[in-house]
């Protein structure tokens, strides 16, 4: 049984081996429980710790939209009724092609209109997404526009040093 200082180094130990991705293996918790000398159920049960209580929010796999092919990444914002956006927001989240879909407080984005809802559509090429959201929205779009992606940002969280 390891102290709790024991296990706050060993916390820390795992972030640092895990932070900038997991190998890119069939068993990836294998090898870096081999690389920390322990056990991989106690490293599993440290991962699950580390979540319930807030230090790691979430593991997930980030992607390469360019490199998989999909060069037409856009953000659409959309001018809807206040009162409906939760509702359209959960009808366009739902949406194969939306990655992710949210609300934001209204603010002027390119001087002609103000956003309410915003998400983001992946396509294999700069598509007419936006027209089939728009046309799902119906008469609740009052007003609409696409940002395309231009190069792609660096994806990674908050980093710990060692």
């Amino acid at each position: 049984m390891k102290s709790d200082a024991e296990l706050q180094v060993l916390d820390r130990d795992i972030i640092l081996k895990t932070q900038a991705g997991l190998p890119l293996i069939a068993e990836p918790y294998q090898q870096i429980a081999a690389e920390l000398d322990i056990d991989v159920e106690l490293l599993m049960q440290r991962i699950r710790i580390m979540q319930e209580d807030g230090r790691i929010r979430r593991i997930g796999a980030v992607p390469n939209h360019y490199r998989l092919g999909y060069t037409g990444n856009g953000m659409s914002v959309w001018d809807v009724p206040d009162e409906k956006v939760h509702e359209l927001g959960e009808m366009i989240g739902a949406l194969d092609y939306v990655s992710h879909c949210y609300h934001r407080p209204r603010f002027c984005l390119t001087g002609r209109i103000t956003c309410l809802l915003w998400c983001m559509a992946a396509a294999a090429k700069k598509s007419l997404k936006s027209t089939k959201i728009a046309d799902l929205l119906g008469e609740h779009c009052r007003s609409r526009d696409v940002l395309f992606s231009s190069r792609i940002l660096k994806k990674t969280g908050i980093r710990i040093g060692g």
